[in-house]
């Protein structure tokens, strides 16, 4: 089932992509360094004194150049790991159409719930990210979810290359039905995801 959905398109802001620059890549990537070292390190007191005081230094620094939703670049950056945000996955697009949307990447030590296993938290994040983008890519209008199913059949490894697909299942109305299903190099089945995204009316945020 399709339907028509230009003029709903142009009902709703949508958020553009950018390309970063190699300077914004460095910082994203630092930043995501010390995220992991952040939870894989355990400094002397004073180490930390010190380090808080230059983080400090940091965010005085980037204060001084605010920037909205949507003219910000993380978030939007699609040349980045996570588009260039800190609270997604480093995983990118390798492959967007109508039917579908793959991705690849991995996930670090920032990640873990234990034993170096992928927190069953982070899992649910990154296929409410990846519905987003079968949403955009399917022409949709803009969306919220209504819901999103996790089945978990193995436990997600760090430090590994993943891949995920999601898809379009069906169209009803406003309703777009969507699967996913995440898997390793060998083909296995790590989790699988099945959510609804609903648009938007002209009322609503």
């Amino acid at each position: 089932m399709t339907e028509d959905v230009s003029d709903d398109i142009r009902d709703f802001a949508r958020i553009q992509p950018t390309e970063a620059g190699p300077e914004l890549a460095r910082f994203a990537a630092a930043l995501r360094r010390l995220q992991d070292l952040t939870v894989a390190s355990d400094p002397d007191p004073a180490v930390s004194a010190d380090s808080a005081a230059l983080l400090e230094q940091v965010c005085a620094r980037l204060e001084r150049d605010p920037a909205p939703a949507g003219v910000a670049p993380a978030g939007r950056a699609r040349n980045l790991p996570g588009n260039g945000h800190p609270m997604l996955p480093p995983w990118q697009v390798s492959e967007s159409g109508p039917d579908g949307v793959t991705m690849r990447g991995q996930f670090s030590r920032v990640h873990v719930g234990g034993n170096d296993a992928v927190h069953g938290g982070v899992i649910p994040l990154f296929y409410d990210w990846h519905f987003g983008m079968v949403v955009t890519a399917a022409g949709r209008p803009d969306s919220r979810t209504a819901y999103l199913h996790v089945d978990y059949r193995r436990i997600t490894p760090i430090d590994v290359p993943l891949q995920a697909r999601a898809w379009v299942e069906r169209i009803e109305g406003r309703k777009l039905f969507v699967r996913a299903a995440m898997t390793d190099a060998d083909g296995h089945v790590l989790s699988e995801a099945n959510g609804l995204m609903i648009k938007l009316l002209p009322h609503q945020p």
